[in-house]
C-alpha cells in the first residue's frame, strides 16, 4: 500500500515538511537575538552633553544639549563615544542601565575616528561590554544596534551587515556598513552580533534628510579597542600619515591587459603624498610597497606603518609609470 494516495498529497506534506523544518531554526535564532540583547544591554549607555557652537551629527552647528550613546569597556569606569558627542561640551552625564547619572571627565579622543573615550567614577559594578574579533564580521550577518535614538532611550533595531571596508575612499579608515536603523542619538552606540558581542560602535548615518535612510556605519570593534587603549594610556593616538587623498577602484589597461588599480580621486596639496612624490589627482596607483594596488593593501599599508617608516608606490600618470618612495609623518589625535 502506497503512503500518499496521490501527488497533491505528496505536495501538501513537503509544504508542511519545509514549515516545521523553518520553524525549527528560526525559533532558537529568535530567542538568542534576545539573549543577545538582554547580554548587551547593560553595557550601553546614554549620553547628554552640554555643548556650544558644536557640529552635530549632520554637520549642522548646533547649541544646548546633544544627546549621544556609549559603550562600557572596563569595570574602571572608561566608556568609549563618538567624539562628535562631546566635542566642544561643558559637562558630560552618563546614564546606566537603571537610569542612575553620573558626571563623566573626557580622557582624550582622535579626530579621526571620531572615538572619544570618557571616564566615569559610578558607586556599582558596572558591565563592560564582551567584544567579537571584528575580522570574522561577513556581508549579510545579522547584526543588533543599541543607542539612544532621538534622546528617546535605550532603542534596539536590527539588519544585516551590508557592506566592508567603507568610508567614501579614505583609507585611513574603514568602516562596517548596516542596514539597521541607526538615527541621531545612536552616535556611539553598538552594534553587536546575535550573541550580543560587540562587532562596532555606530558612528554615523548616509541620509539626504538627515534620519535613517538605509545605510549606516559602524567603527569595528578591534579599531575602536586599538584607539581607546592608545588614548587610555597616552590620553592620544599618534599615527603615521602622508597627506589627505582619497581613492576609488579602477580597471584600465596597461600593455594591452586589462589590470586593477586604484584611481586617486582628490588629493590636498600638503603632506608627504604631495611634496615628495609625482603622484597627482588623476593618477592611479599599480603597486603599493611592491604588491597589487587594492583597497585592503593600501589600507594595510597604512595602518601597519610607523612614523618614519617608508611606503612605495608604483602608479600610472597617462603612459608613464612612476616610482615613488614616500617617508610618512607622525600625527597624533
Amino acid at each position: 500500500m502506497k503512503f500518499f494516495k496521490n501527488k497533491l498529497s505528496r505536495i501538501n506534506f513537503l509544504i508542511l515538511l519545509s514549515l516545521i523544518t523553518y520553524i525549527s531554526i528560526q525559533e532558537p535564532g529568535s530567542k538568542n537575538y534576545i539573549n543577545g540583547i538582554d547580554k548587551a544591554d547593560p553595557s550601553v549607555v546614554n549620553i547628554y552633553s552640554n555643548i556650544k557652537n558644536n557640529l552635530n551629527f549632520f554637520n549642522q552647528r548646533n547649541e544646548g544639549n546633544l544627546v549621544g550613546s556609549g559603550i562600557i569597556i572596563s569595570k574602571e569606569g572608561y566608556i568609549v563615544t563618538n567624539f562628535h558627542v562631546v566635542q566642544g561640551n561643558k559637562e558630560i552625564k552618563v546614564e546606566l542601565e537603571q537610569g542612575l547619572t553620573f558626571s563623566a571627565r573626557l580622557i582624550g579622543f582622535d579626530q579621526r575616528s571620531d572615538l572619544a573615550v570618557l571616564k566615569i567614577d559610578p558607586a556599582i559594578e558596572l558591565t563592560p561590554i564582551e567584544i567579537s574579533d571584528s575580522e570574522n564580521v561577513r556581508i549579510g550577518d545579522n547584526v543588533i544596534a543599541i543607542g539612544n535614538a532621538f534622546g528617546l532611550g535605550k532603542t534596539v533595531t536590527s539588519g544585516i551587515i551590508s557592506a566592508t571596508g567603507r568610508d567614501y575612499g579614505n583609507p585611513y579608515l574603514e568602516l562596517i556598513q548596516t542596514d539597521a536603523a541607526i538615527n541621531p542619538g545612536n552616535s556611539g552606540g553598538a552594534l553587536i552580533n546575535h550573541r550580543g558581542n560587540l562587532i562596532g560602535m555606530n558612528t554615523k548615518i548616509f541620509s539626504k534628510t538627515g534620519s535613517y535612510s538605509g545605510i549606516g556605519f559602524a567603527l569595528p570593534a578591534n579599531k575602536m579597542i586599538e584607539v581607546a587603549s592608545e588614548i587610555i594610556k597616552f590620553g592620544s593616538v599618534k599615527r603615521s600619515w602622508i597627506g589627505d587623498f582619497r581613492v576609488r577602484p579602477r580597471r584600465f589597461l596597461l600593455n594591452s591587459k586589462l589590470t586593477n588599480g586604484l584611481e586617486i580621486l582628490d588629493l590636498k596639496n600638503y603632506g608627504p603624498l604631495f611634496d615628495e612624490s609625482k603622484i597627482r589627482q588623476g593618477n592611479i596607483i599599480i603597486k603599493i610597497n611592491g604588491a597589487q594596488a587594492t583597497w585592503e593593501n593600501l589600507t594595510r599599508a597604512l595602518n601597519n606603518s610607523f612614523p618614519g617608516d617608508k611606503i612605495t608606490f608604483e602608479t600610472l600618470d597617462e603612459n608613464r609609470i612612476n616610482f615613488s618612495e614616500i617617508k610618512t609623518v607622525g600625527m597624533n589625535s
